[in-house]
């Protein structure tokens, strides 16, 4: 398994892994039409691709050269680098692909100083890997991923070279 930089040609991949892991994940949670609607606007191709050239972003995928097996996009917003994304496709999940992916996004913006996130409170074992990985909680939001989802999520950060 090795990380890299995500390409135009990873586009549909990546897709088919966010739409796997979110229903997989959240249609408990949300129901399967709630995760539909979002996977179709938050995971469109069009979407996705402007991540690809998103200035002070970098876009990530861990790959075993057959299958993607999970994806991180993040964003440096001064200081601090904001996790938008970090999945990992369901039968690949505690192999440490997670944790590869998130070692990646901390080494790729030297400026920084924390990494933040948000995460669904009721996606339990997101959290349990958030908190391993050393981040805190500090606050929450009404609004994840878009104002108007009415999606809740705990707000998680850490600093972004952490000693285990």
């Amino acid at each position: 398994m090795f990380v890299r930089t995500a390409g135009e040609r990873d586009l549909e991949a990546i897709r088919a892994l966010l739409v796997e892991t979110w229903h997989a994940t959240y249609d408990t949670i949300y129901g399967a039409a709630k995760v539909t609607e979002i996977t179709g606007e938050w995971h469109s191709l069009a979407r996705l691709k402007t991540r690809l050239v998103e200035p002070n972003s970098e876009f990530l995928v861990a790959d075993d050269g057959e299958a993607l097996a999970g994806v991180a996009f993040a964003r440096a917003e001064s200081k601090s680098v904001k996790l938008h994304q970090l999945y990992v496709r369901p039968a690949m999940q505690g192999r440490g692909v997670g944790g590869m992916l998130l070692d990646e996004i901390g080494g790729c913006f030297p400026e920084a100083d924390k990494i933040t996130l948000e995460v669904e409170p009721a996606n339990e074992r997101a959290v349990a890997f958030y908190v391993a990985q050393g981040f805190v909680k500090t606050g929450t939001v009404n609004d994840c991923g878009r104002q108007g989802f009415g999606i809740a999520a705990n707000v998680y950060e850490r600093p972004i070279r952490w000693a285990e």
